[in-house]
């Protein structure tokens, strides 16, 4: 059975800058069950990354609330919100938060490493998850190492073996070929499976095509759109 674990009321965000409030987001209204793919569509700068970092609890709301698991990240605790994150939610971004000095090996398993798992349970999860998006050639190389798109697949691993209920993918596929895109969104379609959110901003109409349904964001305002 679905549930609803993604709850947005009355959700605003704005910015100051040089004494100007600059409106991203206004009033937005949405309720996400389980077990889904959304796409988050809409121009540069409409506010697509500001809305994924509000659901991360990368950044906080300037009115309304967000509820994860039927708790309001407002009320939360600093170690309550990292242990939401690191519990629930996993993050794709588009500059790919690599950490330099791992290995692509070490940097999937990096989040069942915080979660103590033991090191070679991990990093042998970690192969399994860099062969699914075409890595097993580059377990031992470093991110500086890899190209762009290479560096993609792995955060994209990483995200994946977190194994949480929330994903939120920025620009997932903005570095891939169309052959690794597809392949990458196809895993993220899977997924729907296993009853996670899956939120993936992008630019790719024909991607968000496959997605279970489509979110455009234009104006501060969020709307289910057709593409």
């Amino acid at each position: 059975m679905n549930k609803k674990i993604l709850e947005i009321n009355n959700l605003s965000k704005h910015f100051e800058n040089n004494g100007s409030k600059i409106s991203v987001l206004n009033n937005i209204n949405l309720k996400i069950e389980t077990g889904k793919v959304i796409a988050i569509i809409g121009p540069s700068g409409s506010g697509k990354s500001t809305f994924l970092h509000l659901i991360s609890l990368l950044d906080m709301p300037s009115k309304g609330k967000i509820k994860i698991l039927g708790k309001s990240i407002t009320d939360l605790s600093d170690n309550e919100k990292n242990k939401l994150i690191r519990e629930h939610i996993s993050i794709i971004f588009q500059n790919n938060n690599l950490l330099s000095d791992f290995t692509a090996l070490e940097n999937v398993a990096f989040p069942l490493i915080i979660r103590d798992k033991d090191y070679k349970t991990s990093t042998k999860l970690a192969e399994k998850f860099l062969k699914k998006v075409n890595l097993g050639h580059r377990l031992n190389h470093f991110p500086s190492d890899l190209s762009g798109g290479e560096q993609q697949r792995v955060a994209i691993a990483r995200a994946l073996i977190a194994e949480t209920k929330i994903i939120l993918a920025d620009e997932p596929t903005g570095n891939l070929d169309n052959k690794n895109s597809k392949e990458v969104f196809s895993y993220f379609l899977k997924l729907k499976e296993k009853n996670k959110i899956i939120l993936i901003a992008t630019h790719n109409r024909e991607l968000a095509k496959k997605a279970d349904y489509t979110l455009s964001i234009f104006n501060g305002n969020i709307k289910r759109v057709n593409v």
